[in-house]
């Protein structure tokens, strides 16, 4: 075995981060960023209002920080910026998502390199180069963690995020190898989130994406003022890796070894529900637009879901529905409401005890499908067969999830910018994305979004 190879986990990420063996990163890789922020800024920008939002802005602490929080009038500190920010974009349950390591990353990398590279006044392309780098290590350490039987009771962005957080953070500040390897292994130990919430839908979920991007940069930050975190934080006997999963071992992880980088695999939701409900709905919406169905003449329903759909908490849910989150889990919710309204959306959240739907969503069967398993991550599919009364079968299957295309990702982005900001200041926003890469300062994206139009700035 050679020294590189023999070397500990931490040490060979931070070498790779550090020294640069990654590729030159694409016009298209660079582009999938863009639509990353595009994304991340259209869900936060429509979420700033909500409760959680709300919660975690208000902890925010008084003083001269000098980082936006997103409809703040006022400015916070690095970390507290990075928090709320954080459980803001992940409020529509709508944010990008990373099959492979059922992990939202977006939501976790972004607002923390927002919130530092705002403070250290940084420019755009140290801002999309550590970005790319933070969503490569926190899916390869996804892939090599997260199991069906992890996600039952383990959040899986809490435990990522803090890692592709802390990775972009080092990139984008330029550590040393020591340092890198010590944020890595601090952030490992500042992973954690656990999936209960899904059964009464209560609000956890918001928030461990902030608590992961804050504790990214406080990994960073203990990194940097000299502490020194295990190199074997990973894959040691006790690391990483080896406590979590169920064979008690520690695969070997290499960044951007790849046909191209991890986040070209990242899509993004067309329906505001969790990733395992998306493609079961959408074979629902096509089925009810392509067939006349009369919903009192459905009989039975059979939804075919990979093991890994059927097992994640709430996804096999079919009521009573108490709290939106609930329903926005349920996959039984998701396809009843796509049956009688052909489409999903955040109207179909407004009335959760609906009889109309309810019936539905009671007909529904999960069954988990071999051929579905097997395809899984690679593939995301899901079939649906509704019975009718008069012994008809109506079938639709979807071999892998529709994710939003560009222009529905920046129609979802002026809509949202414009209801804030005005148009204007919408469509300045959205160039100033697109020119991210030569922004002198990361501040020009953020400075248009500290405070809806009718507020003052």
């Amino acid at each position: 075995m050679s020294v590189e190879a023999s070397a500990p986990l931490a040490v060979r990420l931070a070498r790779t981060i550090v020294h640069g063996r990654q590729p030159a990163f694409s016009a298209e890789v660079r582009g999938k960023l863009r639509l990353c922020v595009l994304d991340f800024l259209a869900c936060t920008l429509e979420a700033y209002s909500l409760p959680w939002a709300r919660q975690a802005a208000a902890l925010a602490e008084k003083g001269d920080g000098r980082c936006t929080i997103i409809g703040s009038t006022s400015h916070a500190f690095v970390g507290d910026a990075a928090f709320a920010n954080a459980v803001a974009a992940h409020g529509l349950v709508r944010e990008d998502m990373h099959t492979g390591s059922v992990s939202h990353l977006g939501v976790v990398v972004l607002p923390a390199l927002f919130a530092v590279a705002q403070d250290q006044r940084l420019p755009g392309t140290a801002f999309v180069e550590a970005a790319i780098v933070g969503y490569e290590v926190g899916a390869k350490v996804g892939r090599a963690l997260v199991t069906p039987q992890f996600a039952r009771t383990f959040r899986p962005t809490g435990f990522t995020g803090p890692i592709a957080a802390a990775a972009a953070l080092c990139h984008l500040l330029r550590l040393d190898e020591a340092e890198t390897t010590s944020a890595l292994a601090f952030a490992a130990n500042m992973t954690g989130g656990l999936n209960q919430w899904p059964h009464t839908g209560s609000d956890e979920m918001y928030f461990h994406a902030g608590q992961a991007a804050a504790g990214a940069i406080r990994a960073v930050r203990l990194a940097m003022s000299g502490a020194r975190g295990s190199a074997r934080a990973l894959d040691g006997e006790a690391g990483l890796l080896r406590a979590y999963r169920p064979d008690r071992s520690a695969p070997d992880i290499t960044l951007f070894d790849g046909a191209e980088p991890e986040i070209m695999s990242v899509y993004f939701k067309a329906a505001p529900v969790c990733n395992f409900a998306q493609t079961p709905c959408q074979a629902a919406i096509k089925l009810a637009s392509e067939e006349q169905i009369d919903p009192a003449r459905v009989a039975a329903i059979k939804v075919r879901v990979s093991a890994a759909a059927q097992a994640y908490p709430g996804c096999d849910y079919v009521g009573p529905f108490e709290r939106v989150l609930q329903a926005k889990m349920s996959i039984q919710f998701a396809v009843a409401s796509a049956l009688l309204r052909r489409s999903v959306d955040e109207d179909s959240y407004r009335v959760l005890n609906d009889p109309a739907i309810m019936r539905l969503a009671e007909l529904v069967n999960i069954d988990v499908a071999p051929d579905l398993t097997a395809a899984f991550p690679m593939a995301q599919g899901a079939e649906i067969i509704v019975s009718l009364d008069d012994g008809r079968n109506l079938t639709r299957h979807l071999r892998d999830v529709v994710p939003a295309d560009q222009g529905l990702i920046r129609r979802r982005f002026m809509t949202a910018a414009s209801k804030f900001a005005g148009e204007v200041r919408a469509h300045a926003l959205e160039g100033a994305v697109d020119m991210l890469d030569t922004l002198p300062d990361i501040s020009i994206i953020l400075q248009s979004i500290g405070a809806p139009a009718n507020q003052p700035a």
